[in-house]
């Protein structure tokens, strides 16, 4: 059964921080909160978990859409060819946020993602999320959990999560109530800027 962490987003207990790292570091898969909705991930750099999070979402893990969740975009060159500048100048202006950037990867991808031409970047305004990953000290793939009921979408509640994900998931945090609108996703990867998903995040930031 998974561990139940309570973590508050004004001062996260580096306690607890280093805990869900160890969890990460050790292969397990965390349910933890963001800006937005509550994430499914693991270390990126870790197979076997990478592998767990495919099956649980029932995806060939070459195949699967995860995003990369970063600290910041000090590490972007570790994932994403070289950007323009006016590329850059929306994510400065967007992150950390409610979204997410489809941008090209590099070669430097590791070896489950390497036949992908792009890569999903997201840096979450969530405190927690970001002392994991700057603790953890490379990104965390994820992907939103969702609920069975599709008029609740997505669940917010980390308890009833809790209930539903203990036997699948090695943690998970209790960042308080979780939003149920997703990031807005936006490709970066073409000539102009795509809007593939509206959500939380204005697509004004363009």
């Amino acid at each position: 059964m998974a561990q139940f962490i309570k973590i508050y987003e004004d001062n996260p207990n580096e306690a607890a921080i280093k805990k869900v790292v160890e969890v990460l570091r050790d292969g397990g898969l965390i349910i933890y909160p963001t800006d937005t909705v509550y994430g499914l991930g693991c270390d990126i750099t870790n197979t076997r978990a990478l592998e767990r999070i495919a099956k649980i979402k029932g995806i060939k893990l070459e195949k699967a859409n995860f995003s990369f969740i970063c600290s910041d975009l000090s590490n972007l060159s570790d994932y994403v060819k070289q950007i323009d500048t006016s590329t850059f100048k929306i994510l400065k202006r967007a992150l950390p946020g409610p979204y997410t950037f489809i941008l090209p990867g590099n070669n430097d991808l590791p070896k489950e993602f390497r036949k992908k031409k792009t890569v999903g970047i997201r840096v979450p305004d969530n405190r927690i999320v970001i002392d994991i990953v700057r603790m953890l000290g490379n990104p965390i793939v994820s992907t939103s959990i969702y609920d069975e009921d599709e008029v609740l979408e997505y669940s917010t509640d980390p308890e009833l999560i809790f209930e539903k994900w203990q036997n699948l998931v090695d943690l998970v945090i209790d960042g308080g109530y979780g939003d149920n609108v997703p990031s807005t996703i936006i490709d970066l990867s073409g000539y102009e800027p795509e809007i593939v998903r509206e959500g939380k995040g204005d697509i004004d930031i363009i």
